[in-house]
């Protein structure tokens, strides 16, 4: 059977080549978000982990920060979204973000858990866990 030449596998892992996990963890902010009436009376406390799959490319580090995916400057982004205004959906949330991490070209895939903290009695968190990858084309 011949391979149809339009389907292109997703190949993240590959011993050709490396690939770098830029992190953040457990980042806890004030956020306007939910449905629910009471849920929009005021802020309530999210919890987001990041992990973003960056190809390696072939030039030299030379120890300089603008030749990484630098955390920093996605934890801003990520604090600029919480606080442009109230979402709905933690799933809203969780897609900005990987947006946000896909929107470097090295960035190859994010992953995203947004959690709301305290709002089932008996659950630490509760919210959702996303992946999104780059097109290869």
């Amino acid at each position: 059977m011949a391979e149809n030449p339009k389907v292109h596998p997703l190949r993240l892992a590959d011993a050709t080549r490396g690939v770098r996990h830029v992190f953040v963890r457990d980042l806890v902010l004030a956020a306007r978000i939910g449905v629910h009436r009471y849920e929009q009376a005021g802020p309530q406390s999210v919890r987001i982990n990041v992990d973003l799959t960056v190809a390696e490319g072939d030039g030299a580090l030379d120890d300089r920060l603008e030749n990484v995916v630098d955390y920093g400057q996605i934890v801003r982004g990520i604090k600029a979204i919480v606080a442009a205004g109230h979402i709905n959906l933690v799933e809203t949330l969780a897609e900005r973000i990987a947006a946000l991490g896909l929107a470097d070209h090295r960035v190859e895939a994010a992953r995203v858990r947004v959690e709301k903290l305290y709002v089932v009695t008996e659950a630490e968190s509760v919210g959702v866990e996303i992946e999104r990858f780059r097109p290869r084309g």
